[in-house]
């Protein structure tokens, strides 16, 4: 069924970015207590990811992390 092909698709490349957060980004075991700094520290993750990714996709950034 090609929905189901392009939602594995989908779904694969949403699960890089947790993934990426709980190796390199440090959410694995967070050390923070509080829904706030929780917030605070995913927000960063996220942030840095997306830059990460960014700069894989527009060709300035070769790093092997994403």
């Amino acid at each position: 069924h090609e929905g189901y092909t392009t939602s594995l698709k989908i779904r694969k490349r949403i699960e890089e970015g947790f993934g990426w957060l709980k190796t390199v980004g440090g959410l694995r075991k967070t050390k923070l207590i509080g829904r706030a700094k929780l917030s605070a520290q995913l927000l960063l993750g996220f942030s840095v990811y997306n830059l990460i990714r960014l700069g894989s996709l527009s060709g300035w950034w070769r790093g092997s992390h994403v």
